[in-house]
């Protein structure tokens, strides 16, 4: 359920992040869903591939159903969600961090290593956001000084930091969630960042 649950929430929210992008390129509907549906599931096609499972929503409509209704629903009212200020960051943030603690839950529950769990966390937080804007030909976060990838990290081994001592598999999950948001919001309402490389020659 816990799984299923941050599956579902991930794949939302990136998907509102992919029809942000496609209403601010003016594109067609059938751009909204292409883009909704490749944020959305992008990260997790990735993990899953990686991890040699099934790919998730190959074995259930639901999650492309979901895509689905993301994008009728981006398609006209991605002017009124705009008007909320940076919506395409804030829902960026949720998705990184359900999605962060998603990958990692996912593979400790094939039962790999710490390490693996921690970088697929990673992975499935940040790969379809980069997809998005690569495609979009937007400037990636990645590449900015602003805290990003390294709140999927938080997120993700905070939560397989907790597992392994015993937390509860929703407290940790929750308290792991919850560290994320707070380390991407605090970058996107207060420049936080971390140190940059400066050369020393």
């Amino acid at each position: 359920m816990l799984l299923q649950v941050l599956d579902y929430l991930g794949v939302a929210v990136f998907a509102v992040s992919g029809g942000i992008v496609a209403s601010r390129k003016q594109f067609d509907f059938i751009a909204f869903l292409f883009f909704a549906t490749l944020t959305g599931i992008g990260g997790g096609t990735l993990r899953d591939l990686l991890l040699d499972v099934p790919v998730f929503w190959i074995r259930s409509d639901g999650y492309l159903l979901v895509c689905l209704v993301v994008s009728i629903l981006m398609w006209f009212f991605a002017g009124r969600v705009e008007r909320f200020g940076k919506p395409l960051r804030w829902a960026d943030a949720v998705g990184i961090s359900a999605y962060s603690v998603m990958g990692a839950a996912k593979a400790l529950s094939v039962g790999d290593t710490a390490f693996v769990a921690v970088l697929m966390g990673v992975a499935t937080a940040t790969f379809g956001g980069i997809l998005r804007d690569v495609i979009a030909g937007e400037p990636s976060a990645i590449l900015k000084s602003e805290i990003y990838v390294s709140a999927a990290f938080a997120g993700a081994g905070s939560y397989v930091l907790l597992v392994l001592i015993g937390v509860d598999g929703w407290l940790a999950a929750c308290i792991s969630a919850l560290l994320a948001v707070v380390l991407r919001g605090g970058a996107i309402l207060y420049g936080w960042t971390l140190p940059v490389y400066k050369s020393r020659s």
